[in-house]
């Protein structure tokens, strides 16, 4: 461990086997201020060198180390890694803040603080509870023969870790704990649309904790063939990817001649089920957080399921949120929609609201640039009444912030469209009475849902998808054993634990 005091600027060099450096070319590009469009400074852009050598790394640390087999180092080491965030929290909050425009309410909550407050110490405390070792009945052989039977659980091996740009710090976070407490090895490419957090957490290891060289390991690249070695590379067994179901599918692809095991969590097109017994003044404000981080959130409700019965109600009073949801500079606390993460971005949310008006639906507030943000890569808070459920915008995943209004006729109504859509992510069910709030709860199929304003977030709640929105389980123990492998050993002779 490297007692040198941190430096408070960002970090534009890679981790690789314990050290950090830049691109061997000194290739570089730039990080850009998605509210500002200026540019934030530079970061090393790895080649196809640079990410053999950091999955080499990887390898050796895995297959020639104690990492996987020593608990107590990889407790400690979460526990530094986690004090070592906390003594630069601020600085990472302005950083996350430029460079992702997330809103600086957002840091409070998913964005930093709450991923940080148990991402990393959950699963180090989940090292000293959890059953590595299980003992199964005995049994007796032909002959009369005993064999003794147990069950291990022992670390897979090489993770690769694909991080998005939308919430990077919490995902990267949510990916380190559990892949490094059940004792892999890792090679994180960062989001080149916001690379810099992933690169301070790595100067933090490097200089801040007693993770050995090799085992954690992060690269930043603008280049997809050398990203789509992490998926092709025998020398990776598993890899951990959020993003879009679009990628997800060509990854997917990428990794099946390998075998490798895959953990996705992908597109999202939650509904928000608003039932009839509503206070619906109370309630439909919350449906802004349709527009929250400009809608970049794969779990955010963007189908919003009114009854017919108050539809004309509904519309008003979301006509009037609409009207007022704060859109701007993400360094106001105030701000809830800030900038999309490129121009590329905007132009294609720009283009889905272009769609809906095509396809019919009703138009009421938003739907382009604002008028008073010349900079910066801002689209309108847009709500669109009327939707069709099977049209474009209420289909496909917009990363915008565009709302989609749809009329049903009842509960059974509501639950046919919510399910009526490719993915299964989230959603969240609003009812004046908790036995139908929940009945309608166990017939959604999603992954994850609010019930009545709760939370399911934690480091210990299990988050992930049915349907298109992914594969396997991010957080809780089964994110936890989503690491692991199983050994089934049947011993001729009495084994205590080993």
């Amino acid at each position: 461990m490297n007692d040198n005091p941190a430096s408070q600027q960002h970090e534009e060099r890679l981790l690789i086997d314990g050290r950090l450096m830049r691109a061997k070319s000194g290739a570089t590009f730039e990080n850009i201020n998605p509210a500002t469009e200026e540019i934030l400074g530079v970061v090393a852009d790895a080649s196809m060198e640079d990410m053999d050598r950091a999955i080499a790394a990887a390898r050796k640390a895995f297959d020639e180390t104690d990492w996987a087999t020593n608990r107590e180092l990889r407790k400690r080491c979460l526990e530094q890694l986690h004090a070592a965030i906390m003594e630069e929290k601020e600085l990472f909050r302005a950083e996350l803040v430029a460079e992702v425009g997330t809103p600086l309410a957002l840091t409070f909550g998913p964005q930093l603080d709450w991923p940080l407050s148990d991402g990393l110490l959950w699963p180090a405390r989940e090292i000293d509870s959890f059953p590595w070792y299980r003992k199964i009945s005995d049994q007796t052989l032909g002959g009369g023969t005993p064999t003794y039977r147990w069950v291990w659980k022992e670390a897979i091996g090489v993770v690769a870790a694909i991080i998005p740009w939308n919430f990077p710090f919490e995902i990267t976070i949510n990916k380190i704990g559990p892949a490094l407490a059940t004792g892999n090895t890792m090679v994180i490419k960062a989001a080149t649309q916001t690379p810099w957090n992933a690169t301070r957490i790595g100067r933090l290891i490097a200089e801040k904790t007693d993770i050995p060289a090799g085992v954690v390991n992060i690269v930043a690249t603008q280049h997809h063939d050398v990203s789509q070695l992490l998926f092709t590379d025998p020398r990776v067994d598993m890899v951990s990817f959020t993003g879009s179901t679009a990628t997800g599918r060509l990854l997917l692809e990428a990794a099946a001649p390998t075998f490798k095991r895959t953990l996705m969590e992908l597109g999202g097109k939650s509904a928000n089920i608003v039932l009839d017994d509503c206070d619906f003044a109370q309630v439909l404000p919350g449906a802004a957080a349709a527009c929250m981080h400009a809608g970049q959130g794969c779990a955010l409700p963007t189908r919003l399921l009114l009854p017919k019965s108050r539809y004309a109600e509904g519309i008003a009073i979301l006509t009037e949120v609409w009207k007022h949801i704060p859109c701007g500079d993400p360094t106001d606390i105030h701000t809830i929609a800030g900038p999309l993460v490129t121009a590329k971005q905007r132009e294609r949310v720009l283009g889905y609201i272009e769609k809906g008006k095509a396809e019919g639906a009703r138009l009421l507030v938003g739907g382009g640039r604002p008028k008073d943000l010349p900079r910066g890569w801002f689209v309108e808070p847009t709500l669109f009444a009327d939707v069709d459920n099977m049209s474009t915008i209420a289909q496909e995943e917009i990363f915008g912030p565009v709302l989609a209004v749809i009329s049903y006729k009842d509960d059974e109504d509501a639950i046919r469209l919510a399910n009526q859509s490719r993915y299964g992510l989230s959603g969240t069910i609003s009812s004046a009475s908790p036995e139908r709030a929940l009945n309608v709860a166990r017939k959604v199929r999603t992954g994850s849902l609010i019930v009545n304003g709760g939370s399911f977030y934690g480091a210990e709640a299990p988050y992930g998808g049915y349907k298109w929105s992914g594969i396997g389980r991010q957080c809780g123990i089964e994110g936890f054993e989503q690491h692991l492998e199983t050994k089934t050993v049947g011993c001729g002779f009495p084994l205590n634990e080993p």
